[in-house]
């Protein structure tokens, strides 16, 4: 078996939700680390484990970033990682692969499924090192995972979707343990 480091500098979890009914914000978080495990022929996943430092999250508003981190949402200062491990990994690397697992936001955890594409494999020009590219779309509605701050608006709207797309595409480096 193949264990594979996700690379933080290379790898980012993005996201986009409805702000307003109008419009979508986007940010992302930038402290991400973890693994990827493959078989031994490096033709199958069998699992993936991430960490998201909470307090990473960047929207390139300083004052919405602050409010992301309050209790209203992550509570950063109370749950500082975002986790996800998967439980169950089902195709290979060619055709893609569905994976299900469990994620965790604010010490609440549910269970998760997506659709991964695995991007290609090359050999690294500043190094020798191997490395691999996965990506996927997952969509989760963030009240299920206890933000539940909003605000009406006259029409009937909120201020913040409940649904949240998040954008992972990561990048990691073949272990030399």
């Amino acid at each position: 078996m193949g264990k594979w480091i996700i690379d933080p500098d290379h790898t980012v979890a993005a996201f986009s939700i409805r702000h307003m009914m109008v419009a979508h914000v986007r940010g992302q978080f930038n402290k991400i680390k973890g693994f990827i495990e493959m078989d031994s022929d490096n033709k199958e996943i069998i699992g993936i484990e991430a960490h998201i430092q909470a307090d990473g999250i960047w929207t390139g508003i300083k004052k919405r970033d602050d409010h992301l981190r309050s209790p209203d949402f992550f509570d950063v200062e109370k749950y500082p990682e975002i986790i996800f491990k998967s439980s169950a990994v089902k195709g290979d690397l060619e055709k893609g692969f569905c994976i299900t697992g469990d994620l965790t936001i604010r010490g609440i955890t549910r269970p998760v499924s997506s659709e991964v594409r695995f991007e290609g494999r090359v050999k690294s020009p500043f190094g020798g090192e191997i490395t691999i590219g996965l990506s996927t779309v997952i969509d989760i509605n963030r009240e299920d995972f206890g933000m539940l701050w909003n605000e009406p608006l006259e029409n009937g709207g909120f201020v913040v979707g409940k649904q949240a797309h998040v954008f992972i595409d990561a990048e990691a480096d073949l272990s030399n343990e």
